[in-house]
Order: C-alpha cells, then sequence, then structure tokens
C-alpha cells in the first residue's frame, strides 16, 4: 500500500502560478495569447480538484482506483514542476545574457549577434513551450472528467472546520523526564549495571526485545544518560546496528576512543588484539541498538576482544537475535504498556500534564485514542504530539473518530496512529517528511543537511519576504522534531534520527516518487520516480545502476554514506552515461567517493540546485559548472580541491557554499558579487591576496566562518572593510594566520591592527584565534557586550605575553588556551575588571603546551569557576605553585607534564576523576576535605604530601586506581603502608613502573580489597614474587603481569579461585607457571579459561588447568612441553603455538572427547608431526600451520573429518603429503601455498563443495587445472599461483571453465601467461575482484561484457603494453575496464586523464 497526495500536488501548481508571473518578460518570447488562455482554463479547473481533495485522501486507503487518481494528480504536479523549471531556467539565462551582451555591445558596437541569436532561441522556445502547456492541459482536464466517475465529493466546511487547521503551529519540543511504565524494568537493569559481577564469563549481556514502537531505545537511552551510568564506566559507546554493519570500523573507532590515537592497522583481528589488551581493567558500557537477525555474525565477532568489566545491552525485535550468539544474556521483554501508563504519555506530550484535569472535556477523547494506541508508547507519542497543536474540542473528536484507526496495520504497513499523524500534516510538511523517506534506517543526520536538500527540491515555500528560505526550513523542521517524526541522536544532540517506524511510514506515503534502492535488488519502478537514494558500498559497479535507465526525469541522486572503513568507488559510467541523460536533477551527491576527476558534462545538467562532491579525491571543477545558474549548494567539504573555478560568480544563486577542510591556496574572484551568499564555511587569503579580505563586505553570512591566510593582509583598513562587525548572522568565527614557526618575518604591529579591525558581532557564540602573530589582544575580545558567546579558543598565538581579560564574558562556558609560548604569568587581569566574580558561566578550562608559564596569581579569597567541571593543564613544564582551590563544582580534573606545580585535592567535593601524569607534589589538606572520587590515575607523581599518603587508602568509593611511576608509594609501602586494604569498592588496579618494589607485593594486602575484578602488574624490575594468599580474591576475573624479570613462577600452589583471563608477557626469567612440585592442585580446582603468555625466553613447561579453553603461547624459546602432564585440557577450545623454537610436539595425543575448535602453529621449526588422536575429534572447526620446516606428514595423524571447515598449509618444505580432502565433509576454505614443489595434488581430488581455494606449486596448479576448476560449484574465492607452469598461455586454458559462483580471482606467478580467456570467464556473474601479478607477458583480459560485474581490478608486474593501456586511459584493453569503479595499476590507482573529461 502508498498513499498518494493531493494536497501536496495542489500546492505546486499554485506555486507555479504564482511564479509564472514573476516570468512575464519571458512570456514575450513565447505566444502570449496561448500561454494566457491555458492558464484561465487550468484557473477553472483546478478549483473544483482542490474541492475533493480531502476526499480522496480519505478514500484512497480504501479505494486503489482513487488512489491511482491522486498518483497521477501528484505526477503531473511533478511534470508542471518541470515545466516551471524550463521557465525559470530561460529567465535567468536571458538575464544573465542580455547584461553580457549590453556591456560586449559597450565594447564593440558590432554586437549584433546577439538579437540574431535571440530571435532564433525565441522561436525554439516558443514552440517547445506550447507543446508542453497542451500536453499539460490534456492530463488536466481528464482528470477533472476522472474525479466525477469516481464519485469523489466535496466536504462541507462544518466537517473541515473539525480537522487539525494547517497553518504551521510550532509546538515546543517536550523533553523525556521519565519512562513511564518501565519502572521494574529500568530498577533491574541499572541494578544489573552498576553491580560488581566479576565471576561472570566474559562480557555481561543484558538483551531487551520487543515489538517495534515498544519502547525499547527510549529506555535504554534514559540509562545510558543518566548520572550514576556515567560515573561508573570509563567509556561508553552506543552504536546504531544498521544492515550495512561493519564490525572493522566500529571496532577502530572504539580502539581509537579509548587509546586517543589514530589506528593503522591491517586487519580485524589485529585490531581485535590490540582492543583487547587496551581495555584491560576497564569498565566498558557497550549499546548494540536494533540488532537484526541478519547481524548475527557481526555481533559474535565484535564482542570477541570484550570480556569481565564490559556490559553489553542489545535491542532486538526478536529474543532469538542474542540466543543464537549467547545464552547468558540477562533477558528483558517489553509488554505493551497498561492503559494507565499509555495514557501517561499521551497526557505528558498533547497536555504536558499528568491527567485531564484542566482539560476534562477532552478526557473521552483522549481515553478513546489512547486505547486505540493499543498499549505502544510511540504511538502515543506521535499522536499526542500531533494534538499538543491544538487543544480543541472539535480536532479531538476528529481525531478520535478518525477512520484510519480502523485500518490493520497488517493492511496499511504501519502503525494507524502514525499514518493518521501524517495524514494531519501540512501540505508543506507532507512533502518535506515524504521526501525523507530517502534516509537509510539508522542514518543519523544534520538539520541543515535535510534543509538544504529540501531547499534544492522547491519544498520551503517563502510566503513572507521578509523571512529567509533557510529560516523558514528550520521552521519546519523544528516542527517535525516537534511531532516526533525526528529525534535527537543518542551519540550526539546535533544529530537526528528517524525512527525505523516513522521511517516505514515515509516510505509508504511516498512509493509513488521516492525510490530507496537497498541491498542491490531492482526494484519495479513506478512510472512518477522522481528522487532516489542508495547506500554507497564500497564498490559501485555497473549493475547497481541499471535501474536509473528508467527513470529519465529524476530529479534526485543522492548516496548516503553509511559508517564503513575505507574509501568508496562507484563506475565511470555513472559520469560518463548517466548522468548527462538526467537532464532534470536538482541533487546531485557523489559524496565519499574516490573520484580524482569530474567530466565536463554540467551543461546538461542546468535544473541542478544542489551539488556535493564531499570527501572526494577531485582536485578540480570542471569549468561548465559555472554555467549551472540555479546551483544554490555547492559542499565540497574535505576534498582534495585546490581551487574553486573562476567564473564563479556568473552562479548568482549560490547560497551555500562548504569547503570546510579543503585545502585551497586562494579564493576566485568575483565570490563578493554573489549577492545571495548566505553560507561560506572558509575564505583563504593566498600570498599577495590579502586586499582581497574585501569582498566579504557586501556578504550577509550566517553560520560559521573561517578566515585564513589573514598573515597576507598587509593594510589593516581592508580588514576594517570586511565590515564583520555588521555580521549578525555570524555563529562562530576562525581567525587564522599560518603558523608562525614556519612562516617568514611578520609584522606584529600590523598584525595587531588588523586582529583589532577584524571585531565580529556581539552575537558571536564561538571564537577561535589560532597563529595570531602580534604581542597583546585587542580590548574588543574582553568586552562583556559579547552576551552570547560560550566558547573561545587561543591557539598557538605565541607573541602575547598577557593573557586577555576575559573573566567578565557573561555566558563563556568552553575556553581553550594552547601554544601561548611567551607568557610567564597569569595576574589577576586576567578576571578581568570583577575579578571577584569571574568566569561565572565557564564549564570547562583547558592550559596547553605553555614552555614558559611559570606562574599564575590566585587571589583565594574570590569567587572564581563557580560552575567548572573539567579542569586540564598539558605540558606546562615550568609552572609552580598551586592552582585555584574552592572549586567546588569540579568533576574532572586531568594535569599532565606539569613536573613543578602542586596539585591540589583539597576542596572539591564533586570531584570524581583524578589524572596527573606528572607533577612536584600531590597535596591534601585536610581528611575532612577527601574527594568523592570515582577514578584515580597516577603517575610521574614526585612527592605526596603527608596528608596525601592516605588520599588512595582513604577513597573508600574508588572503582578505578592506576599507579605508575610513583616511587615515593613504593617506598611509603616497604614501611607497611596498607596502600589499597581499604578500597572496599575497587573493582581495577593497575600497578606499574615501580621500580623500587622488591620481593613482593604481599606488603600492600591486596587480600583485604575482596572486590577487585582485574589486576594489572607491570615494569617492577625487582619484583621477585605475586601474593599467594589468592583464595581472599573471590571476584579477580583477569590479571596481566609484563616486564617483571625477576619473577619465576606466577604462583607457588594455587591461582586466585574466580581468576578467568591470565597474561604474562615480556618476564624474562619465568619457569613455570606454579612452583614445580606442586603442580596437581591446578588441574582441577581453578577456573582459568584464557592463558596467554607471550615473550618469556625462560618457560620450560607449563601445568594447565582442567577448565583451560584457550591456550597462547609465542616467543618461548626454551619450551619444550605445552603440558606437563603431557595431555590437553579436554575443554581446550583454541589452542595457538607461535615461534617455539625447540618445541617437537604440541601433545602426543588428544583425548577424543577434547573441544579443541581451533588450531594454530606458526614458525615451530622442531614439530614433525601433529598429535595422535586428532582426526577423531568432533569439534575442530579450523587448521592453520605455517613455516613448520620438519612436518613431513599429515596422514600420519589424519585430520578431523566431522566439522573442519577451514585447513591453511603455507610454507611447509618437507611436507610430503596431504590427506583424503573427499574424507573432509565440512570443508569450505582450502590453502595450500608455499609448500615443497613436489607436493602431489591430492589423488581423490577436492572437495566439491569448496567455498575458498588457495593453491601454489607446479605440480598442484598444473593438475587441478587438469582435474578442472568448473568441478567447484559452490566455489567463491580462488587463488592460483602459477610460478613453475610455462605451458599455461591462456587462463583457464583452452576447455576449461570457471565456477559460476566465483566472485574473487587471483591469479599470479604465470611467466607466460598472455591472456585471461572470455570464453572462460564467460559465466562468472558474480565475479566482484579479478587480482593479477606477476604475469609479465599478460597482454589481453576477457571482453568487456563478462567483467561488467567487477568492482575492483588489481594490475601489477603485468607487461607494459598493457599496464600502458590503463594508465593513459586508451586503446581496446582500457574500454575493457574502464566501467570498473576501482582500477589499481602498479600500487597506483587510476587517475582519469583530461581527454576523458571532454564529454
Amino acid at each position: 500500500m502508498s498513499i498518494a497526495g493531493g494536497e501536496t500536488a495542489l500546492s505546486v501548481f499554485l506555486e507555479f502560478f504564482a511564479k509564472l508571473a514573476s516570468y512575464d518578460h519571458i512570456l514575450n518570447f513565447v505566444t502570449q495569447k496561448q500561454v494566457n488562455q491555458q492558464l484561465k482554463q487550468w484557473q477553472k479547473i483546478l478549483p473544483s480538484i482542490q474541492a475533493v481533495l480531502n476526499d480522496a485522501e480519505e478514500k484512497q486507503m480504501k479505494d486503489p482506483n482513487v488512489k491511482i487518481w491522486l498518483t497521477h494528480l501528484q505526477n503531473l504536479a511533478y511534470d508542471v514542476g518541470d515545466v516551471l523549471n524550463e521557465f525559470a531556467v530561460e529567465a535567468l539565462h536571458r538575464k544573465l545574457h542580455e547584461g553580457e551582451a549590453s556591456t560586449s555591445k559597450a565594447q564593440k558596437p558590432s554586437a549584433s549577434w546577439f538579437t540574431s541569436f535571440i530571435n532564433s532561441r525565441a522561436f525554439t522556445f516558443n514552440k517547445k513551450m506550447i507543446s508542453k502547456l497542451q500536453e499539460l492541459a490534456d492530463e488536466l482536464n481528464g482528470l477533472a472528467r476522472e474525479k466525477n466517475r469516481l464519485g469523489l465529493r466535496q466536504i462541507d466546511e462544518t466537517a473541515m472546520s473539525k480537522r487539525v487547521k494547517v497553518s504551521m503551529q510550532f509546538m515546543p519540543l517536550v523533553h523525556e523526564s521519565h519512562v513511564y511504565g518501565r519502572e521494574k524494568e529500568m530498577a533491574e537493569i541499572l541494578e544489573l549495571l552498576l553491580c560488581n559481577n566479576g565471576n561472570g564469563n566474559g562480557a555481561s549481556l543484558i538483551h531487551i526485545f520487543g515489538d517495534g514502537g515498544i519502547g525499547k531505545t527510549v529506555l535504554v537511552r534514559f540509562l545510558y544518560c543518566s548520572g550514576d551510568v556515567k560515573k561508573a564506566f570509563h567509556h561508553r559507546f552506543w552504536i546504531r546496528v544498521s544492515k550495512d554493519f561493519d564490525v572493522t570500523l566500529v571496532t577502530k573507532t572504539i580502539l581509537q576512543s579509548i587509546s586517543d590515537v589514530c589506528c593503522i592497522v591491517p586487519s580485524l583481528d589485529n585490531l581485535q588484539a590490540l582492543l583487547k589488551d587496551k581495555l584491560f581493567g576497564r569498565h566498558i558500557l557497550l549499546v548494540l541498538d536494533n540488532v537484526r537477525h541478519e547481524n548475527y555474525d557481526d555481533l559474535a565477532l565484535l564482542l570477541k576482544p570484550f570480556s569481565v568489566g564490559t556490559k553489553v545491552i542489545l535491542t532486538t525485535r526478536s529474543c532469538s537475535v542474542v540466543s543464537s550468539v549467547v545464552s547468558s544474556a540477562k533477558a528483558f521483554l517489553l509488554q505493551k504498556l497498561s492503559h494507565k501508563d499509555c495514557l501517561s504519555v499521551f497526557t505528558h506530550h498533547a497536555l504536558k500534564a499528568s491527567d485531564f484535569s484542566e482539560h476534562q472535556e477532552l478526557e473521552t477523547f483522549g481515553e478513546n485514542i489512547v486505547k486505540k494506541c493499543n498499549g505502544l508508547p510511540l504511538a502515543a507519542k506521535v499522536i499526542g504530539c500531533l494534538l499538543g497543536t491544538h487543544v480543541e474540542y472539535g480536532v479531538w473528536k476528529y481525531v478520535s473518530e478518525s477512520e484510519i484507526w480502523d485500518l490493520q496495520q497488517e493492511q496499511c504497513g504501519v502503525i494507524p496512529a502514525l499514518l493518521l499523524s501524517y495524514h494531519h500534516l501540512p501540505p508543506y510538511l507532507k512533502r518535506c517528511f515524504a521526501y525523507c523517506s530517502l534516509l537509510p534506517k539508522g542514518y543519523e543526520f544534520e538539520k541543515e543537511e535535510i534543509i538544504l536538500l529540501w531547499k534544492a527540491e522547491g519544498f520551503i515555500q517563502q510566503a513572507d519576504s521578509k523571512a529567509h528560505i533557510e529560516d523558514l526550513g528550520s521552521r519546519y523542521f523544528q516542527d517535525l522534531v516537534s511531532r516526533s517524526f525526528f529525534q535527537t541522536s543518542v551519540r550526539d544532540t546535533y544529530l537526528y534520527v528517524m525512527h525505523d517506524l516513522i521511517n516505514d511510514l515515509a516510505q509508504l506515503v511516498s512509493r509513488e516518487i521516492c525510490l530507496k534502492l537497498e541491498d542491490d535488488k531492482q526494484p519495479k519502478i513506478p512510472k512518477g520516480t522522481r528522487h532516489s537514494s542508495y547506500v554507497c558500498g564500497s564498490y559501485d559497479g555497473v549493475e547497481k545502476f541499471a535501474v536509473f535507465d528508467h527513470m529519465k526525469r529524476l530529479r534526485t541522486f543522492l548516496p548516503f554514506m553509511m559508517p564503513r572503513d575505507g574509501t568508496c568507488y562507484i563506475t565511470n559510467t555513472v559520469l560518463i552515461d548517466l548522468l548527462p541523460k538526467l537532464r532534470c536533477l536538482r541533487v546531485l551527491s557523489l559524496k565519499g567517493y574516490g573520484i580524482t576527476v569530474l567530466p565536463d558534462i554540467f551543461e546538461n545538467l542546468v535544473q541542478l540546485r544542489y551539488l556535493n562532491f564531499s570527501h572526494t579525491l577531485i582536485q578540480s571543477l570542471p569549468a561548465s559548472i559555472c554555467t549551472l545558474y540555479n546551483l544554490e549548494t555547492l559542499i565540497l567539504k574535505e576534498s582534495l580541491l585546490e581551487w574553486l573555478p573562476s567564473g564563479i560568480e556568473r552562479l548568482v544563486n549560490l547560497n551555500h557554499i562548504d569547503i570546510s577542510g579543503v585545502k585551497m591556496k586562494a579564493m576566485p574572484y568575483g565570490i563578493g558579487k554573489l549577492a545571495d551568499l548566505r553560507r561560506l564555511s572558509d575564505f583563504i587569503l593566498g600570498a599577495g591576496d590579502g586586499y582581497r579580505i574585501r569582498e566579504l563586505k557586501n556578504l550577509h553570512l550566517k553560520g560559521d566562518l573561517s578566515l585564513s591566510g589573514l598573515e597576507n593582509v598587509v593594510e589593516a583598513r581592508d580588514a576594517l572593510e570586511a565590515k564583520l562587525i555588521d555580521k549578525q548572522g555570524l555563529d562562530a568565527l576562525r581567525l587564522m594566520w599560518s603558523s608562525i614557526s614556519g612562516s617568514s618575518i611578520r609584522d606584529k604591529v600590523v598584525e595587531e591592527e588588523v586582529l583589532n579591525m577584524l571585531e565580529p558581532h556581539w552575537d558571536l557564540k564561538v571564537l577561535v584565534i589560532e597563529n595570531y602573530g602580534g604581542t597583546k589582544f585587542p580590548n574588543w575580545i574582553a568586552d562583556s557586550s559579547f552576551k552570547n558567546l560560550w566558547s573561545l579558543d587561543l591557539n598557538n598565538c605565541r607573541n602575547c605575553k598577557f593573557l586577555p581579560s576575559i573573566g567578565n564574558l557573561p555566558l563563556l562556558k568552553d575556553l581553550c588556551i594552547r601554544g601561548m609560548h611567551t607568557v610567564t604569568k597569569i595576574g589577576i587581569e586576567f578576571y578581568g575588571e570583577n575579578h571577584l566574580n569571574a568566569f561565572v558561566s565557564l564549564e570547562t578550562l583547558c592550559f596547553k603546551d605553555m614552555s614558559n608559564w611559570k606562574e599564575w596569581d590566585i587571589d583565594e579569597h574570590a569567587v572564581k569557576f563557580p560552575c567548572l567541571r573539567e579542569f586540564c593543564i598539558v605540558n606546562c613544564p615550568q609552572l609552580s605553585g598551586r592552582f585555584p582551590s574552592s572549586l567546588h563544582s569540579l568533576e574532572t580534573l586531568v594535569i599532565r607534564q606539569c613536573t613543578q606545580l602542586v596539585v591540589s585535592v583539597s576542596n572539591l567535593p564533586q570531584l570524581h576523576n583524578l589524572e596527573i601524569d606528572g607533577c612536584a607534589e600531590l597535596v591534601l589538606r585536610d581528611e575532612a576535605d577527601m574527594p568523592p572520587l570515582r577514578k584515580v590515575s597516577l603517575s610521574n607523581v614526585s612527592k605526596f604530601s603527608p596528608l596525601t599518603e592516605r588520599l588512595v587508602s582513604g577513597l573508600t568509593n574508588l572503582d578505578h586506581l592506576r599507579i605508575s611511576n610513583c616511587n615515593e608509594l613504593a617506598s611509603l609501602s616497604r614501611k607497611q603502608f596498607s596502600l589499597v586494604r581499604h578500597l572496599r569498592s575497587l573493582r581495577s588496579l593497575e600497578m606499574s613502573s615501580f621500580p623500587l618494589l622488591e620481593v613482593e607485593v604481599q606488603q600492600l594486602q591486596l587480600e583485604k580489597v575482596c572486590t577487585i575484578e582485574t589486576l594489572t602488574i607491570g615494569n617492577c624490575e625487582k619484583l621477585q614474587r605475586l601474593p599467594q594468599d589468592w583464595h581472599f580474591l573471590t571476584f579477580l576475573t583477569e590479571m596481566q603481569i609484563k616486564g617483571c624479570p625477576c619473577i619465576v613462577s606466577f604462583s607457588k600452589n594455587n591461582l586466585p579461585p574466580a581468576l578467568k583471563r591470565l597474561v604474562i608477557q615480556s618476564c624474562a626469567n619465568l619457569r613455570c607457571l606454579v612452583d614445580q612440585g606442586e603442580n596437581t592442585s591446578i588441574n582441577n580446582t581453578f577456573l582459568l579459561e584464557h592463558l596467554e603468555i607471550m615473550d618469556c625466553p625462560s618457560l620450560v613447561s607449563l601445568s594447565l588447568p582442567n577448565r583451560l579453553q584457550v591456550l597462547i603461547v609465542s616467543n618461548c624459546s626454551k619450551l619444550t612441553s605445552l603440558s606437563s602432564s603431557g595431555e590437553l585440557p579436554v575443554g581446550i577450545k583454541q589452542l595457538v603455538i607461535k615461534d617455539c623454537l625447540v618445541l617437537e610436539s604440541i601433545v602426543h595425543t588428544i583425548h577424543e572427547t577434547s573441544s579443541l575448535e581451533l588450531l594454530e602453529i606458526w614458525r615451530c621449526r622442531n614439530i614433525k608431526a601433529l598429535p595422535q588422536g586428532l582426526k577423531k575429534l568432533d569439534h575442530v572447526e579450523k587448521i592453520n600451520i605455517l613455516q613448520c620446516q620438519s612436518l613431513v606428514s599429515l596422514t600420519a595423524s589424519g585430520l578431523p573429518a566431522r566439522k573442519l571447515k577451514s585447513l591453511c598449509i603455507m610454507d611447509c618444505q618437507s611436507l610430503g603429503d596431504l590427506p583424503n580432502m573427499q574424507n573432509l565433509t565440512a570443508l569450505k576454505e582450502l590453502s595450500l601455498s608455499y609448500c615443497s614443489p613436489d607436493l602431489p595434488f591430492p589423488k581423490e581430488g577436492l572437495r566439491t563443495t569448496l567455498t575458498s581455494l588457495s593453491v601454489t606449486g607446479p605440480k598442484l596448479c598444473h593438475t587441478l587445472l587438469q582435474w578442472g576448476l568448473h568441478r567447484l560449484t559452490f566455489l567463491k574465492k580462488l587463488s592460483i599461483d602459477g610460478e613453475g607452469c610455462p605451458h599455461v598461455v591462456t587462463f583457464p586454458p583452452e576447455g576449461c571453465v570457471l565456477p559460476p559462483t566465483l566472485t574473487t580471482i587471483t591469479i599470479s606467478g604465470f611467466g607466460n601467461l598472455r591472456s585471461l580467456s572470455t570464453t572462460g570467464f564467460r559465466n562468472v556473474d558474480s565475479l566482484r575482484e579479478l587480482w593479477v601479478f606477476n604475469c609479465p607477458e599478460l597482454e589481453s583480459l576477457p571482453e568487456k561484457e563478462v567483467l561488467v560485474s567487477v568492482w575492483k581490478l588489481y594490475i601489477w608486474r603485468c607487461h607494459l603494453t598493457l599496464l600502458a593501456q590503463f594508465i593513459m586511459n586508451d586503446g581496446a584493453e582500457w574500454l575493457k575496464i574502464s566501467h570498473i569503479p576501482d582500477v589499481i595499476v602498479d600500487r597506483q590507482s587510476i587517475i582519469l586523464k583530461a581527454t576523458w573529461v571532454q564529454y
């Protein structure tokens, strides 16, 4: 079912009449009499259609013929809009060229060519428009006749008065202060989040499931944002799980957030290994919202690195989604709300009250409406928001009795309450909302992003000439927010998202005009489709865009970049062939694609209003861009653009230019002539162009502006002419000079004068001054008239000796001062005139990289920073003395690299987080001043005052403690100072870099801290022994020991009773896990499941607990035995052995009841055979054996046949045989690489059900080709290295064909290969990636017809003739692959040449 919009269509007709009148000078070139006759006829017909629209919109839900009629009306409206666009383009074209002609005539009186040109163009335009208007008139007449046949009638005015009025009535957003009806679930979940459950196995999972709209996300959001939860976790992550969920990207994002570094790691395995290490000792909250069935595997993979200390909340619509991944999740089924609770949700949004006491006349209708909401809080909320705009008896009665309630959800596809809310939207909002069906589910968007699209599509009706169109669009947007059609994102309050059910509603009502391509499907295309979107894939090839061949009247080409790792690529066919045909395009985006060059095709796309080339690789724009006279929005953010095109002044309608993050050299001439320009992200002044700052004078800019290259302004009066003080609409201003360290000598006086002249308007909210070279700041910075300024950043103004007196800025909340290297003292002038009550609104304060700052004058009697919550001082090495005390609101204090600073933690009653890395002394004046700290990290603290010795031990609420390189604390512990014995709430303890800590840590009395879950001890060079009373640590589940060279064994005779994961690394003298002679008890008593031992060269043998599931041993060069008992634990699932050079065998025999699933052996040169009994195991799924040079046979031990899915044998030069592959019935992935050249092909052949095959070696390859690749009817990935196969000149050889299921083919090492066979590739319809390298004679690829589906082509070290054609974009071979989105030749992406762009 779909819904057509009659009122929306009618508004287009009315817009047509209003705008056509403004083009009367164009009608002089058209037969005006004929046009006027058509328009008068239309004006007679339209009222009769308008009269029946309300009846038609309600009847269409039950009568398909009425829906078809409305659809035709809607399509006709778009056709009328296209005609109007042609009038507009012609009008603008005529206006611009008349201006150019008059200029030319003034210079050359013989310019009579223009008159001839006009007459010829007028005749053509006249003929075309009369024909089009007649066609539209015929269709309109037909619709008028059809309405009578359908029996559509006019609804009387009395009934109409009861409907919701369509005038815009903004309803303030009602904030969610309570989650109704979920008190019990909320209390239970909160308890699970905050409890100490160290005995759990791995991450703790909480599963919340229920129907769509039941309130899962609202409940979790409320918990996620609660103060208790924020304090309990080091990091919180909210991840919206989409269909295109990218585990690698999410893992990388979490890792970068935790480690605060940029991660360039090649594989997911390596990323997860790093993340696992960083997660140790940290408490993490991970919310995975809206998990679907198709995310099963991704979910399990994502959760691998998370263990104890991590709480995971999953929301799904089905309980089976999580149960299939992990059975230990605590599940909560959200039922429908009771009538009472649902009524509370409704009244909260409709009346901003808890009941009907002030509106008793509405109670009956309200009760009836809530009953029809069927217990769904989303339905009650949305319908409540609708009626909140009209608290009137007639309206409530009309909504209560609407026939839409009678529709079944299965019939209409959405909840009736949502459909009813849409039905009562004003027409202009219906258009805007329906257009948002193009947004992918879960897509987070900015308000401005949507408004710019609405504007480009002509959806914003500018009735009041005084109201700017963006301001009107903002009102539209806020209206949809207030009606709950949009909701703010959890991750970022500046972003918005549509609920999945709201997205379904938008798709329902726009199905005839909006097409959202999903999952590479080829849907049926409605005739009237005008707007399209899709989600970018990594490689978008020709097949994806075949559907666009049927959409010649398309107005919108809008790909969306969902979060993913890596660049996206698009076929050149879109740029060359498709886009020039879409002449009605208004919106074109190629955002995020790895495009380097654009074709010069834009003369054909004169209707364009919106262009988005952000995050692409383009360096320049084609000249034809400047023919887009209707262009309003140009977005080039984060591209590689170097110049904007000259002639940009001809884009007279250009309103919005975003070049943020673009390293352009200068602005084009004439940009100051763009009178309609309202948003300009950056204005760059090139060398010698400083005077051009004057071009800003007449631009009425709004939003954010970055002015860079200010060192090129040599005359201060030029800066004054920019008139920044008159630009009231600017919200944020960034004033940037080039880096002082890298520039030539600059005039400090001139820069001071320039900055003084760049005073902005007092309504400014954000100000950044960067690399300013003057010695002082102008007085205007400290002017309290900046009543809205809330953020100030002074960065690298290294010549300024004094800070501005900014303490009296009334709303300043964020202040950051960085790189002020000349400042030696901050005095009381910093606080302003009223220094006794300064910085009254400041919440965050940061000083960073101030190398010469030595002194801070502090008046202890003054009230300063009363609202300060976060305070940070970083890399101020000469700062001494103290910083302000009595910071009563301070919650987080960070001090780093301030080695002479005395840090006081007294009189900080709200301090929860303390991080100190490098200070002279930590001071606590009175025990009564002990702050309520939850997280403490102390590193490189030279001295602790006497009372501060008790700081750590006195923090009874402390949750996380990290102490590193604090030698005084270590010496105190040797004096029997019980460092942590009183920390009854401590869950995570990390102690590292204590060179003075000798013998043992017993004196710390860790056994008293029974709540510890994770313990890390690292780089304690003299530590000889670990605590022995492990049995007291009943919650300790994870432990790491690193860099403790004197430790000989982990324990004398036992392990902590609840320990699940143990990592020991770089302990040079570690000989065994438990002392020899007392290792029998370890096998039966303890719970250790995960053991990693790395870089311990003295390790000789291991004692393994029976419950061990994961064993990883690497670089233990003296290890001779994995198990002192000669057996592996029966429960072991993963066994990874790397670089154990003297190890000759894993164990002699593996018991047939073993649970082993993964076996990996890397670079163990003395292992000759795999364990006996391996073939009897029922659970093994993966075996990897790499660089084991002594391994001679796989048949002796045999391989497990039942579940083995993946087998990889690489670089085992002594291997002489392979097992019978037919016995491996579950095998899917097989890799046989770089083994002995004489290794024979299995005489029984391969399993035909293989999905991945990698083979190297002449005997293997030759026999495989003879055996026949076509037999592998399930194969998806093939890698074949033909080194030593000189007879192969064509691949596949004559008579051979490739399996049709292949998606990736890698061909390498064929020294005499000359061509890839078209015949052999012909049936491979699903091929996506083709990799060919080290084939020096290869000159020919398959024909284009068999490469249509290919997304990526990688060619390396092939014939020079072939490579030259690709690089030059020329020749027969180039034509075969020119459509492929990503072509890489000799490790470089192919850049399209200028000859190609001449369309």
